[in-house]
């Protein structure tokens, strides 16, 4: 790819597996910065060095350790995660390309997630968890080449934990929610999600993002 085609939020294949682009910075000889959607470790490499990979109907990918298939035709329902595939946000709503969101609530097709986003009908694709029939993998470029053993462990929230201590919050940290300005503690949790005092819901996978959330306070520090 040449550097000025790539964007924020495109699916791209490196290393032979899938990524997301969080960030674009030109003046660096590694100026583009990536997410492994399986596990939200990050890289650093050059645009010659990733393929572009448009996410399509039926697609099944591993997202931080769950395996999902894309399905267009879905209804969406209260729990469900969606993939912002093609955003048009208004003036009060906070997402972009190929955000993952969990819907809170749904009204004839458009819903509210769990991050206050409305998001119209027209603008997400439902991530079904689990492959479906005839699904087509992109979880890796060339399933061919990645051994069976590690097909396994990707899809692993408990090897993800065990791997790196530093990617599991804990009831009491504290981050700055960096879109809404605010600052919020850690108040519940359920296996893959954590629940801010300020009432938002996110996935564990978006507090490594910086973008979207600083740590301020670890509470195991203290401990």
């Amino acid at each position: 790819m040449k550097l000025y085609q790539v964007r924020k939020g495109q699916f791209v294949f490196y290393n032979n597996e899938l990524h997301k682009v969080y960030s674009v910075k030109p003046v660096f000889r590694k100026s583009i910065h990536l997410y492994r959607l399986k596990d939200m470790q990050q890289f650093l490499t050059r645009a010659s060095e990733i393929e572009l990979y448009r996410p399509q109907h039926n697609d099944t990918f591993i997202f931080y350790g769950k395996r999902y298939t894309i399905n267009k035709d879905k209804k969406p329902e209260p729990g469900d995660y969606i993939l912002i595939t093609k955003p048009t946000p208004d003036f009060l709503d906070h997402y972009s390309l190929n955000e993952i969101e969990k819907v809170e609530n749904v009204e004839d097709g458009n819903v509210v997630t769990t991050k206050d986003n409305g998001v119209k009908h027209n603008e997400y694709v439902v991530m079904v968890p689990g492959r479906s029939d005839a699904s087509q993998e992109i979880a890796y470029r060339d399933k061919n080449l990645v051994p069976e053993s590690q097909q396994i462990e990707d899809e692993s929230i408990s090897y993800l934990s065990e791997k790196d201590h530093t990617l599991k919050p804990v009831v009491g940290d504290i981050y700055i929610d960096v879109i809404n300005e605010t600052k919020a503690m850690i108040v519940a949790m359920t296996e893959d999600e954590v629940v801010f005092g300020h009432g938002v819901r996110v996935h564990v996978a978006e507090l490594l993002d910086e973008n979207n959330f600083t740590l301020v306070y670890q509470f195991e520090e203290d401990l």
